[in-house]
């Protein structure tokens, strides 16, 4: 029967990636929520820990283009189901490393943090790809801060009873409660996510809406003709353009905040202002409420200027900038000794650093639609190199000069360059056409599917 009102499937699907991506960032968390009780059972220095902290990392922007090809090669939705159910299966494996000597501990947990990180490799640009393909262009700067968010979401939901648990049952329950819950997740994954061509309860009012409004619907079609491998010239392309530099210098030190609050912020609580790991658990979860709020706007600000008729570079720039700057906010820790106040700087911090991730918005309005998977893996890996260096180098940092002065100092830069680099680098935000590329995918005008 033809139904001439609108179903609402996209927001299904955008509530599944906000499930999924506040679990993803859960367990990249669970390791800095145990990280001070694994550092006094283990007896291991501010350096070493970073460079456990940065094991995610180094796996995860490996990862970033061979993810990117699976997903255009397969589609986003099996091979985010895969990513989702292997990420938690090593999760839950970090709880079983204290059967093991002490060197065999920090050598597995670094191994086992790896392969968490080239498990979670496709999962963003597997979010921007869903994202494209089910969300029209005035919407798309939501949608994208929608499961962006979710980061923040996974903190205020999650930091506090991972705290608990770390408090009164120790620290390896917390990889087995957070693993255990992404592998139900991932069941769920497979009956939730299809292409808006594919899904059973879509009707033809909504694909026409988002197929003539910029959705990009036939990306994940079956039987559409697929790419033998990753096309190096494509990746050339991408790097030699100037817009895409900034960009990815911006996402790169934009990440370098995400990383300071995925990893050493809980440290900070409990070494630098003396808190417990409980109390730190809670604490942690104040400013991060304040991040998923400013997430949320920071998308809702960006579509309403494109609304109200302004370019889409103005409509991204804005948020991005201003929230970079506000960022830098968390310098002024250094100056207070209540905690209150550090909290509160902390918090409008994170408010700041919410408002300004549109970095996932932009790949959409900019990847070429024939590599969404791979563009957007590259934009990953480059952003994710600092998921790397931040660790290390305020480990450096904690380590030789006593405090977590010049840590905050070093974030607070990285916002300012993020800054910089929308302001001054990247210049007009378009979609890239790559050079020398037959289309071969159906025109995006095509007949919308039976009705469901």
């Amino acid at each position: 029967m033809q139904s001439t009102k609108q179903s609402r499937v996209r927001y299904l699907i955008l509530f599944m990636l906000f499930l999924v991506t506040t679990i993803n960032y859960a367990d990249r968390a669970t390791i800095s929520i145990a990280g001070s009780s694994i550092q006094k059972e283990l007896g291991i220095d501010a350096v070493s820990l970073g460079y456990i902290f940065s094991a995610f990392g180094w796996a995860y922007v490996l990862g970033q283009i061979p993810g990117g090809w699976l997903l255009d090669r397969f589609g986003s939705k099996k091979v985010y189901a895969a990513g989702i159910f292997l990420w938690s299966v090593f999760t839950i494996a970090q709880g079983y490393v204290g059967e093991f000597g002490t060197g065999v501990i920090v050598a597995s947990l670094f191994c086992l943090r790896m392969l968490v990180g080239l498990a979670e490799a496709p999962s963003f640009p597997g979010n921007a790809r869903i994202v494209a393909a089910w969300f029209p262009t005035k919407e798309r700067g939501t949608a994208s801060a929608v499961f962006n968010s979710a980061q923040y979401f996974a903190t205020v939901l999650f930091a506090p009873m991972m705290g608990a648990i770390v408090y009164h049952w120790g620290w390896q329950h917390v990889f087995l409660v957070m693993g255990g819950l992404g592998i139900v997740i991932s069941v769920i994954w497979m009956y939730t996510i299809y292409s808006p061509k594919d899904h059973p309860k879509i009707n033809a009012a909504e694909y026409e809406y988002i197929a003539q409004n910029g959705a990009l619907v036939e990306l994940d079609q079956a039987g559409a003709k697929k790419d033998a491998g990753p096309k190096w010239s494509y990746i050339g392309q991408l790097l030699s353009n100037r817009m895409m530099a900034g960009i990815y210098l911006g996402q790169f030190c934009i990440n370098a905040l995400t990383y300071f609050f995925l990893t050493w912020f809980p440290v900070y609580l409990v070494q630098e202002r003396g808190m417990t790991i409980l109390k730190a658990g809670f604490i942690a979860s104040l400013p991060a409420v304040c991040g998923f709020i400013g997430g949320v706007l920071g998308g809702i600000i960006s579509d309403w200027l494109l609304r109200r008729g302004n370019s889409l570079s103005v409509a991204r720039k804005v948020p991005i900038v201003g929230g970079m700057l506000l960022s830098m906010s968390m310098i002024l820790c250094n100056y207070v000794d209540a905690d209150w106040m550090v909290v509160g700087f902390m918090a409008l911090a994170f408010f700041g650093k919410g408002i300004g991730a549109l970095g996932w918005a932009v790949m959409s309005d900019t990847a070429p639609k024939q590599i969404a998977g791979l563009s957007g893996g590259l934009f990953n890996m480059i952003g994710n190199l600092s998921s790397i260096s931040t660790p290390i180098i305020i480990g450096y940092i904690i380590a030789s000069t006593g405090s977590f002065k010049m840590a905050l100092v070093f974030v607070g830069v990285n916002a300012f360059v993020a800054a910089f680099s929308y302001l001054f680098i990247v210049g007009e935000i378009k979609r890239i056409e790559l050079k020398g590329v037959v289309d071969e995918a159906p025109a995006e005008k095509a007949s919308a599917p039976v009705t469901h």
